[in-house]
């Protein structure tokens, strides 16, 4: 999918992180590979770690080390964070594009 040149879509990175872990936990790369697929673009671990340590400093996101992985859930909080945002965004887009 071609992405327009007039949208910046990096603000939703860590939406789209607390999307993905809504559905199962997930390591970093697992993370990367979903989210860059969708944008059609690659994401560097200097792209990804960073937000997933700022969703765990806000207690969003926790992480259980499994062998050499890290695997990221949401916490109850974040659970509860996701869907408020989901729902303003889903709210948001609906009206701005209302005919």
């Amino acid at each position: 999918m071609r992405q327009p040149k007039f949208i910046d879509l990096r603000g939703f990175l860590s939406f789209q992180i607390l999307h993905e872990l809504s559905k199962k936990p997930l390591c970093g790369d697992e993370l990367a590979a979903i989210i860059g697929q969708r944008k059609g673009a690659k994401l560097t671990p200097g792209t990804i770690y960073p937000a997933l340590k700022a969703l765990r400093k806000t207690k969003l996101v926790q992480h259980k080390k499994t062998g050499r992985k890290k695997m990221y859930r949401l916490t109850q909080t974040g659970t509860n964070e996701y869907k408020i945002s989901r729902d303003n965004l889903e709210s948001f887009f609906k009206n701005l594009l209302k005919k």
